[in-house]
């Protein structure tokens, strides 16, 4: 008997527990949706890094504005790992 793998989503739980799909269909209606909303995130993170980027250029930007480029990276991070995650467990499951 051959075990379903468990996918990471690309969200948590209202706590910030992960959640997990048990699909063998990489094109199912949710699998689409993580696929999505990974892509999502990923773009998101490079829109946050440039802003990061252009805050921490500016010699001028005062502690707010760091610090609000700093949570947003840090958000942005924690998505970005998760996904990465997700795709590193499901190459591994996949043998390759």
């Amino acid at each position: 008997m051959s075990l379903t793998p468990l996918r990471l989503l690309p969200w948590t739980t209202p706590e910030g527990n992960p959640c997990y799909l048990s699909t063998d269909r990489d094109d199912s209606r949710l699998s689409r949706l993580a696929d999505d909303v990974e892509a999502e995130q990923l773009d998101s993170g490079e829109q946050v890094l440039a802003g990061a980027r252009a805050v921490l250029g500016d010699p001028k930007a005062g502690e707010r504005a760091v610090r609000f480029a700093l949570t947003r990276a840090m958000e942005s991070l924690e998505d970005v790992l998760r996904v990465a995650v997700s795709r590193g467990a499901r190459v591994e499951a996949g043998g390759g």
